[in-house]
C-alpha cells in the first residue's frame, strides 16, 4: 500500500471519530421532555384534584366568575376573556368547559341558548349567551379567607391552588378526561344521595353509591363495582308502547343523543336486524321519539331487538382517576365521598376558627370603646404635645379598667381608640355598647360550641342544603335489573332460506329450490343428513353440507325442548337402532355422526319435535323365512331422550324395509313452570317473583290492560309488558272473563261476560270513546261485585247492592255490550270473595287396545 493511500485512510478514519464525538445522546432528554408532558397533561388539564372536583381550567373560571360577580349577568364572552388571565390556553378551550359546566345546571345560572344535552345541539357562540354564578354555587364554592392562594401562570395575578368547595361537587357533576398513559370517568350522581351519603358517613353509617344521569332512562349497577377500573353501567332508553304498531322513547342512555340514537336505529333497520317503518323526532324541553312498526311486527320483540342492535342500549366502563397531592390516583366513589366529606368538616371547622377570630376581636375593641369612652380616657390627652405621648396616656388610663379583657391590649388598638369621631363619642349610649357586647358573646359562645360539636354542625350543613337546594333534583335514572338479550332471538328473519336437498347445498341465494325457513344473517343452521351426519354453520349465500339433506333449521343454542326422533340402520346390513336427542350446544363448522360412524349406515325415520312430541310409527321387516312377525307399531314416547352421541335402543336386528308415520304423538315433556318477575316485569323459569302455573306447548298466557285491551300470548322469556296491566294469569279457555266499565257515550255503567273467540289478536272490550274507563275486571269463575251508590241530597243513602254476575248476565260475545248495571249514580265498586265453584276434571284418555309388536323383535 502506497503511503499516500494510507494517510488518506487515515484521515477518513479521523473523521469519522469525529462525527461520532459530536453525537449526542437524546434519551435522557426525550425521557424527561415527555414526563414533564405527561405531568403537565395530567396535574394541569386532563384529571380533577380530590379537594374541589375541579380541573385547573374550570377552577379559573368560577374564580373569574366570582371575581365578575355582582349579581348580575355577565356575556360568557367576557367572562372567557377575564379567565385568560390565569389559563395559558386559548379562549375557545375555556368557552367549551364553561359550557359544560353551565349545562350540568349546578354551579352557573345560564341565560341564553346553552346547547341541548339531549339533542346534541350545540351552545351559541360566547358573545350571545351569560352567565352568572347560583346561589347553590356561591354557598358552596367560595370562602376567600381560608383559600390558598397562589401566583397566576405570568406572575401578575393571584389565583387559588384549590378553591374550598364544602360539597362532594366531583361527584355530583362527574368528569372525564385523557391524559398521558392514563383517563379518568367518573360519573355524575344524584344531589340528594350525595347529600345523604354525606350525612350518613358523618353518622357512621354504610352507604351506597350509584349514578344518576341526567338524561334520564334505565340504569343496571349490578357491576359497577364502586366506579373503579373494571366496573361496567349498562344503560337503557325509556321505550314503552304507545299503540300496536308505534314505540315512544321518552328517556335515552347517557352518552347518547337523539340524533345519534335515531342513526343507530336507521343503520339498523337498513342492515336488517329490526323493521320499522318510520321515524318522529318530537323533541323538545323532553324527549319523544316515535318508532312507528309495519303491520305484523311484534312490538315486543322490537323493543328487545333496538337494545339489542341500536345505541338504545350502551355499557359505560366507569374509571375513578383523581389527584391527590399532586399525584393520580384510582379510587372509588365510595372512598372520593368520604374524602370530600371529611374535608367539607376541616372546611366548616377553619371557617368556624376565622369567625371566632373575627367575634373576639369585635367583643375585644367594643369593650376597649366602652371603657375608653364610659372612663373619659379621651381628656387625658389633652395636655399631650406628641404621639408617643398620647399612646402613653391613653395605656395608662386603660390599664386600671383592662383586667376582664382576653388577651393584651397593643398599640394598633390604642390607635384604633384614637380614630373615634367627636361626634361618636358625644352620642355614645352604654346601655346599647353592652347589648353589642352581649350579643357578641352569644355569638362566640355559639361559634365555641359547634366547634365542639363539628360532626352535629356538618351534618346540619348538609340537611339545611339539601332543605335550600334539593327541590326537582330527584333521581332521574331508574335502577333495574337487566335480563341479556339474546340478539339471535330478537332479530328480524328477513332473509329466506333454502335448500337443494339431492346436491346438498342451503343458502339464501339458492331461490329457485326449495324453502325452508325466514332467518337473519346472524342466524345458524343445523343440518341433518340422510348419512346420519349433523353440522350447524352460519347463514351464507350458498354453503355446501352433503347430498340427501333431511333436515334444516335455524339452530337455537342451549334449546332443551327440541327433541329429535331418529331410527337409522347401523352399517350396511347391521341392526336398526331407534334414539331421541336434543342439541344444546356444538363446534360450529363441525360434522357430528349421529349414528355409530359403520359405512353405509342410513337414516330410516326423523322428525324435529319443538315440544317434545312423541309420534308412532309402523315397522316395516323385508320378508325372510325366518322372520314371522313383519310388521309392528313402536312409540317414541317409550325411548328416553338422551345424548346426540347415545347408541339408543334396537329396533331390529333383521333388515328393515320402511317405516311409516302412524299417529302424531304429544308432549313428552314436563310442562315448564313459569314465573313473573314484577321487578324486571319478565317471565322466567328460574323460582323468581309470582308462579303463573306450569305450561305446555299449546298453552297461553291471559293479559288485560287498564285501557280494556285483552289478549293471549305464548309465553316467551323475551316478552315485555306494560305498566298498566292489570292481569296476567294462565289461560283458561273455558273461563269466562267478567268486566264492569263506565261508557263514556251513555254515560251508564254496564256488566258483561264473555271467552275469547280469537286468541290470536287482541281485542278492545271497552267502547273506544274517550271517557269509557275500565272500572273492575275478574276472571272468576262465579264472580260477586258490591256496588255502593252516591248519596243523595237530602235523602238517605241506598243501601249497597250485591251483584252475582253469573245470575246477572249470560256469557256473550266479546264484543257485546253487555247489561246497564244500575241506573242510579255509582261511588265505588267493591270485589267480593267469589261464590264456590269445582273446577270438572278432564277426561281420562282411553287407552289404545292395539297391541305393539316386541321393540327388540
Amino acid at each position: 500500500m502506497s503511503t499516500d493511500h494510507s494517510e488518506e485512510l487515515n484521515s477518513n478514519d479521523n473523521s469519522k471519530k469525529e462525527e461520532q464525538d459530536s453525537i449526542k445522546r437524546i434519551t435522557g432528554m426525550y425521557e424527561d421532555w415527555f414526563l414533564d408532558y405527561a405531568s403537565y397533561v395530567i396535574l394541569e388539564r386532563a384529571v380533577p384534584a380530590i379537594e374541589d372536583g375541579f380541573k385547573p381550567v374550570q377552577r379559573r373560571i368560577m374564580h373569574s366568575l366570582k371575581e365578575l360577580d355582582d349579581g348580575r349577568y355577565n356575556k360568557v364572552a367576557n367572562i372567557v376573556g377575564h379567565t385568560m388571565q390565569y389559563h395559558p390556553h386559548g379562549d375557545a378551550s375555556i368557552a367549551d368547559a364553561m359550557v359544560q359546566i353551565g349545562q350540568k345546571d349546578l354551579l352557573i345560572d345560564t341565560q341564553g341558548n346553552w346547547g341541548n344535552i339531549l339533542t346534541g345541539d350545540g351552545a351559541a357562540a360566547s358573545r350571545y349567551i351569560e352567565a352568572r354564578l347560583s346561589k347553590f354555587g356561591l354557598e358552596v364554592v367560595y370562602s376567600p379567607k381560608i383559600t390558598e392562594w397562589q401566583a397566576s401562570y405570568d406572575g401578575r395575578k393571584k389565583e387559588p391552588v384549590n378553591l374550598p368547595v364544602k360539597f362532594p361537587l366531583l361527584l355530583a357533576q362527574g368528569a372525564e378526561g385523557i391524559a398521558v398513559g392514563l383517563s379518568t370517568k367518573i360519573l355524575p350522581h344524584n344531589f340528594l344521595e350525595l347529600i345523604d351519603a354525606s350525612i350518613k358517613h358523618l353518622k357512621g353509617k354504610r352507604f351506597d353509591l350509584y349514578p344518576d344521569f341526567p338524561t334520564g332512562g334505565v340504569m343496571d349497577v349490578s357491576n359497577y363495582n364502586d366506579g373503579l377500573r373494571g366496573g361496567k353501567v349498562r344503560v337503557r332508553a325509556k321505550i314503552n308502547q304507545l299503540d300496536k304498531n308505534t314505540l315512544v322513547i321518552n328517556e335515552i342512555p347517557y352518552s347518547t343523543t337523539t340524533s345519534s340514537l335515531i342513526d343507530s336505529i336507521l343503520k339498523a333497520n337498513d342492515k336488517g336486524k329490526i323493521k320499522i317503518k318510520k321515524i318522529e323526532d318530537n323533541t323538545a324541553a323532553e324527549v319523544e321519539i316515535l318508532v312507528h312498526l309495519p303491520n305484523g311486527i311484534s312490538p315486543d320483540k322490537t323493543i328487545d331487538a333496538l337494545y339489542a342492535f341500536t345505541a338504545c342500549e350502551s355499557s359505560i366502563s366507569p374509571l375513578g382517576c383523581i389527584i391527590d397531592n399532586n399525584s393520580p390516583l384510582f379510587i372509588g366513589v365510595s372512598e372520593m365521598l368520604r374524602r370530600s366529606t371529611d374535608n367539607t368538616v376541616q372546611l366548616l371547622k377553619q371557617e368556624l376558627e376565622v369567625q371566632l377570630g373575627e367575634y373576639e376581636d369585635q367583643w375585644h375593641f367594643a369593650s376597649l370603646e366602652r371603657i375608653f369612652i364610659e372612663n373619659k380616657i379621651y381628656r387625658d390627652i389633652e395636655e399631650e404635645e406628641t404621639w408617643e405621648g398620647v399612646i402613653k396616656a391613653i395605656d395608662k388610663g386603660l390599664k386600671p379598667h383592662i383586667g376582664h379583657l382576653k388577651r393584651p391590649v397593643v398599640e394598633e388598638d390604642i390607635v384604633r381608640l384614637t380614630e373615634i369621631r367627636i361626634k361618636r363619642i358625644s352620642k355614645f349610649d352604654i346601655n346599647k355598647a353592652q347589648q353589642l357586647i352581649d350579643a357578641l358573646e352569644e355569638k362566640i359562645a355559639q361559634v365555641k360550641y359547634n366547634l365542639e360539636h363539628l360532626i352535629d354542625f356538618t351534618i346540619d350543613y348538609f340537611t339545611n342544603l339539601k332543605k335550600t337546594y334539593g327541590q326537582g333534583k330527584e333521581r332521574k335514572t331508574e335502577i333495574k335489573h337487566f335480563d341479556n338479550i339474546e340478539a339471535t332471538k330478537v332479530v328480524i328473519r328477513n332473509n329466506k332460506l333454502y335448500v337443494n336437498r339431492a346436491e346438498g347445498f342451503i343458502g339464501t341465494s339458492l331461490r329457485k329450490d326449495e324453502y325452508v325457513t325466514d332467518c337473519s344473517d346472524i342466524d345458524d343452521i343445523i343440518v341433518f343428513t340422510a348419512n346420519g351426519k349433523m353440522q350447524v354453520t352460519k347463514v351464507a349465500d350458498k354453503t355446501y353440507i352433503d347430498k340427501e339433506i333431511i333436515h334444516v333449521a335455524v339452530f337455537k343454542k342451549g334449546d332443551k325442548r327440541t327433541i329429535y326422533n331418529m331410527i337409522y340402520k347401523d352399517g350396511k346390513n347391521g341392526p336398526s337402532y331407534i334414539k331421541r336427542f336434543n342439541v344444546t350446544s356444538v363446534t360450529r363448522d363441525r360434522e357430528y355422526d349421529l349414528t355409530q360412524g359403520k359405512p353405509g349406515s342410513r337414516v330410516l325415520h326423523f322428525t324435529a319435535n319443538p315440544n317434545g312430541e312423541a309420534e308412532v310409527v309402523t315397522i316395516h321387516l323385508r320378508a325372510v323365512s325366518s322372520v314371522r312377525l313383519l310388521k309392528w307399531d313402536v312409540d317414541f314416547a317409550d325411548i328416553l331422550i338422551k345424548g346426540r352421541a347415545s347408541k339408543g335402543n334396537i329396533v331390529s336386528k333383521n333388515s328393515v324395509k320402511r317405516v311409516d308415520f302412524k299417529e302424531k304423538g304429544i308432549s313428552t315433556l314436563k310442562p315448564r313452570k313459569i314465573w313473573f318477575d314484577p321487578v324486571v316485569r319478565r317471565l322466567n323459569v328460574d323460582e323468581r317473583g309470582d308462579l303463573l302455573g306450569e305450561f305446555k306447548g299449546e298453552d297461553k298466557l291471559l293479559i288485560i290492560r287498564k285501557n280494556g285491551i285483552v289478549k293471549t300470548v305464548t309465553p316467551e322469556m323475551t316478552l315485555h309488558f306494560d305498566n298498566d296491566m292489570i292481569v296476567l294469569e294462565k289461560w283458561v279457555p273455558e273461563k269466562p272473563i267478567s268486566v264492569i266499565y263506565f261508557d263514556g257515550e251513555k254515560e251508564k255503567y254496564y256488566l258483561k261476560r264473555f271467552l275469547i273467540e280469537n286468541d290470536s289478536k287482541e281485542e278492545l272490550v271497552i267502547s273506544e270513546h274517550p271517557k269509557t274507563t275500565l272500572e273492575s275486571v275478574t276472571t272468576d269463575w262465579r264472580p260477586v261485585a258490591e256496588i255502593e251508590f252516591v248519596k243523595p241530597r237530602g235523602k238517605d243513602p241506598k243501601p249497597n247492592l250485591t251483584v252475582d254476575m253469573e245470575e246477572f248476565i249470560a256469557v256473550k260475545g266479546i264484543k257485546a255490550l253487555g247489561n246497564q248495571l244500575t241506573a242510579d249514580k255509582i261511588k265505588n265498586i267493591h270485589m267480593l270473595d267469589p261464590l264456590p265453584y269445582e273446577v270438572p276434571e278432564p277426561e281420562p284418555e282411553e287407552e289404545d287396545e292395539d297391541t305393539q309388536g316386541d321393540l327388540f323383535s
